[in-house]
């Protein structure tokens, strides 16, 4: 299903269509982030991945149409892919000797087959702090920010009859500082007898971006889909964040947190 804009063409041109937005259909494109030298001399390879579709999800058992090589096909990678661009996910570790070897990533969806080849070539080198801004700039070393320190309450077996507590306790070092709150939008003056009072445009969308430490969650593994309560972030209040997950079918299950400070950020698994 595509949603398209075009625009009224002049005479004599023809049609351009200036966007267009897949719901569903298209591939899932795996994405090699970049790989990360350990202290015992392995090497860690990111991927992450791109979901071409802006609505649909799939659920793709490691296997056949999900499979690393070489090796098992299934690596720990996610079998669960929600809509459009989901990074640094998952890692697969390599020996010290791995040299000019290459680590493959096959995904087949709706009939279409994308790959992702992960070497260790030396621009491809990235560092956890860079996993950690999500792929932002490094900072380096002089940056005091550290990342949030997350611990989960160990949790009990789940139905599809009840809600998940996921409970969360999270520290942080307090930086960077919070964004203030806005200011509150003052009520347009009353009408003068006989005009008409228009009053000022009032953005009525929602609060904007979460401030201070929060933690959102995401499916990366399971045969149906799991809902979130709230959908996108929850805040940090007294140290703790509380999500609530609903499971749409029984299996086996595997769900990320990532915690932030509007920086930096944590995973949980």
């Amino acid at each position: 299903q595509a949603q398209g804009q075009s625009q009224t063409p002049l005479p004599g041109y023809p049609t351009e269509i200036t966007q267009v937005r897949f719901n569903s259909g298209q591939s899932i494109v795996p994405y090699y982030e970049g790989w990360i030298k350990n202290q015992d001399g392995t090497f860690d390879l990111v991927f992450g991945y791109f979901n071409r579709n802006y609505k649909e999800e799939l659920a793709i058992p490691a296997g056949a149409n999900n499979k690393l090589e070489p090796g098992n096909a299934d690596q720990g990678q996610p079998t669960y892919f929600l809509p459009r661009r989901q990074r640094f996910l998952f890692r697969v570790r390599v020996p010290a000797n791995f040299g000019k070897g290459i680590v493959t990533w096959t995904i087949t969806a709706n009939g279409k087959t994308e790959k992702a080849f992960g070497d260790l070539i030396a621009p491809e080198e990235i560092t956890e702090r860079v996993v950690a801004t999500n792929g932002n700039f490094d900072p380096g070393l002089d940056d005091p920010n550290t990342p949030p320190k997350v611990t989960l309450t160990p949790v009990t077996a789940a139905t599809t009859s009840a809600p998940l507590a996921l409970v969360t306790s999270i520290a942080d070092d307090g930086l960077p500082k919070p964004r203030a709150a806005p200011r509150p939008v003052a009520p347009p003056p009353p009408a003068k007898p006989g005009q008409p009072n228009f009053g000022a445009q009032v953005d009525s969308s929602g609060g904007g971006r979460p401030t201070g430490v929060g933690i959102s969650w995401l499916q990366y593994r399971g045969p149906g889909k799991v809902t979130f309560e709230p959908a996108g972030q929850t805040q940090v209040a007294n140290g703790q964040a509380t999500t609530t997950a609903r499971f749409s079918a029984p299996g086996d299950y595997v769900l990320i947190g990532s915690a932030t400070d509007g920086q930096i950020q944590t995973k949980v698994k």
